[in-house]
């Protein structure tokens, strides 16, 4: 029907037009992800790296990404090391992962994971220069299978015009079971009363009109 056919077709269009704000909304999200990447100044804004300590407090109420970066500003008395779990918890640089010095140093978070940072001069990690991060995973936005295709909905069937309700569509009725109703006389019994009458009038007749 063409009612029919014209509802499937906006549908359709309204399906297509949802699936690609879907996919711009997606990529406007991945886009965002890749480009805004946050410099966190260590201890805070205007903060320093000092033996003042209380950096693992501020990096706990910090959100870490891969793509942000760690920017750390020190005197010339004091230099960062990045360094493994247990060198961090003993406060020891026996296993350098990296060593940075010169008073400004940026350190670039690429990936997910922990990440341990101390100061090597003697007593200064003991004294609270030390700092863990946890940069979280980037969440991936989910793809589809290989060689699946996107399926359009099927639009269900208009519903048809009052008035035009097919045989299926029309409840059924069922007789009463009261008392039956008499039935008339038959065509054919209803003629032989009928000259039955008209003898038995035109005998009357006849002896009326005999007396």
């Amino acid at each position: 029907r063409p009612s029919t056919m014209s509802g499937m077709t906006t549908v359709l269009s309204m399906a297509m037009m949802v699936k690609a704000v879907l996919v711009a909304v997606v990529a406007v999200a991945a886009l965002a992800q890749l480009t805004v990447a946050v410099d966190h100044q260590v201890g805070g804004s205007g903060a320093t790296w000092a033996t003042s300590g209380g950096y693992d407090s501020w990096s706990g109420k910090q959100k870490f990404s891969p793509g942000d970066s760690l920017v750390f500003s020190y005197s010339p008395a004091h230099d960062v090391v990045e360094v493994s779990k247990a060198d961090y918890d003993a406060c020891t640089a026996s296993k350098v992962v990296a060593r940075y010095t010169g008073g400004k140093t940026t350190v670039k978070l690429t990936t997910a994971g922990k990440r341990y940072f101390i100061c090597s001069i003697t007593g200064h990690c003991d004294a609270g220069m030390k700092l863990q991060v946890n940069v979280a995973a980037a969440t991936a936005a989910p793809t589809k299978p290989r060689g699946q295709r996107s399926v359009a909905p099927v639009a269900a069937p208009a519903p048809a015009p009052e008035g035009s309700a097919t045989d299926e569509q029309l409840p059924t009725v069922s007789s009463p079971t009261g008392t039956p109703t008499p039935s008339s006389p038959s065509g054919s019994g209803a003629a032989s009363i009928g000259a039955s009458a008209a003898v038995a009038l035109a005998m009357g007749m006849a002896v009326a009109l005999a007396m």
